[in-house]
């Protein structure tokens, strides 16, 4: 907007001079070609105006990517949901195509790039099971994607989606917001590798989020879909550890079952004691109305990071539009994790 004021009032000065239309008009005309020049290169940068697509756009965690999306100056062409709740969408695009069935949506896809619209992103935020074939379909189309974590439930679905990168040539990000967490950088910055010496901290992890009925009678409860409570609560907490303390040396699940889990990771750099929880009965008895837990322990000091979570998808997507995201290959050693701990027994 300054830019533009600028030049306008540098118009209305050679106006005023003299044989100034004949000036403005040679003024305007060159302003113009240097501006449609600059959006070119900004464009071939990948600096200015992708397109974007929308997969799960009725969810929970949808609305963050749509601000996301238009805090980084891009724009969502179309999104998908068989659920129709996306009122949403007004907020953020009111200009957006919206689809329930996924055939309407591919054809309005193969329509786009019939009319020579490049699709630069397909953002997936449907349910965890369905995020590998839809990972596949923004490839198919020669998009980069953008996706909610968990990637995929499965060490070898990674391996799988490796070698698709390889072949189309495209990248596959993940979302892992607490890597830009103010307090979660700083402890990177304190406790991070490399390390000299083989110090190992003592670490404790406990979050506690209740939900109510309707959580086991979603997609959420079903461990085929989810993962369980470690991958659809836990990942980006183990994410977190493993960025900050290393590497997994062993892996001890004390249980796991449908609203808890509980276990005994050793790291290169830390031993972590953690527990995960979605009941309500596990919280504390404290005064006051305590909704969640969130305890993170080093070496006896408590580190609070409840708060401060606000914009941390707008970060992450403007590290993965400057190419420096968490891409695919980042991802596996956390997936294998999640995958273990599930596995680890049978769940009861």
């Amino acid at each position: 907007v300054t830019l533009i004021d600028r030049v306008f009032k540098l118009d209305m000065r050679i106006r005023e001079s003299v044989g100034g239309a004949l000036l403005s008009l040679v003024f305007l005309v060159s302003t113009r070609s240097a501006y449609r020049a600059w959006l070119v290169y900004e464009r071939s940068r990948g600096n200015y105006g992708r397109r974007i697509l929308l997969i799960g756009a009725a969810g929970y965690i949808a609305p963050r990517h749509m601000k996301a999306i238009r805090e980084t100056g891009n724009n969502l062409l179309a999104a998908l949901d068989p659920h129709d709740s996306v009122g949403i969408l007004d907020t953020y695009f009111p200009d957006c195509h919206f689809f329930t069935e996924f055939e309407r949506f591919d054809r309005h896809c193969d329509k786009l790039k019939r009319a020579g619209v490049k699709i630069d992103y397909v953002v997936v935020c449907s349910p965890n099971y369905l995020h590998d074939a839809h990972i596949r379909f923004g490839l198919r189309i020669s998009a980069d994607v953008i996706c909610e974590k968990p990637v995929v439930l499965n060490p070898w679905n990674v391996d799988a989606l490796q070698k698709l990168e390889s072949e189309t040539g495209k990248n596959i990000y993940t979302i892992f917001q607490l890597r830009h967490h103010p307090v979660i950088l700083m402890l990177k910055e304190k406790f991070g590798i490399p390390r000299i010496g083989s110090i190992k901290h003592k670490v404790k992890l406990t979050y506690i989020t209740p939900r109510g009925y309707w959580y086991l009678y979603s997609w959420k409860g079903d461990l085929s879909k989810s993962g369980g409570i470690a991958t659809n609560i836990g990942l980006h907490f183990f994410d977190m550890l493993m960025w900050i303390f290393g590497s997994v040396k062993k892996n001890n699940v004390i249980y796991h079952k449908e609203k808890s889990a509980q276990g005994v990771l050793e790291l290169e750099f830390a031993e972590v004691e953690w527990q995960l929880s979605i009941e309500k009965s596990h919280l504390p008895s404290v005064e006051g109305d305590c909704k969640a837990l969130r305890l993170l322990e080093i070496d006896g000091i408590e580190y609070d990071f409840s708060n401060g979570f606000d914009g941390l998808h707008s970060v992450t997507y403007k590290e993965i539009l400057n190419g420096s995201g968490v891409k695919l290959n980042e991802c596996r050693s956390v997936i294998q994790l999640s995958h273990e701990i599930r596995s680890f027994h049978k769940i009861h």
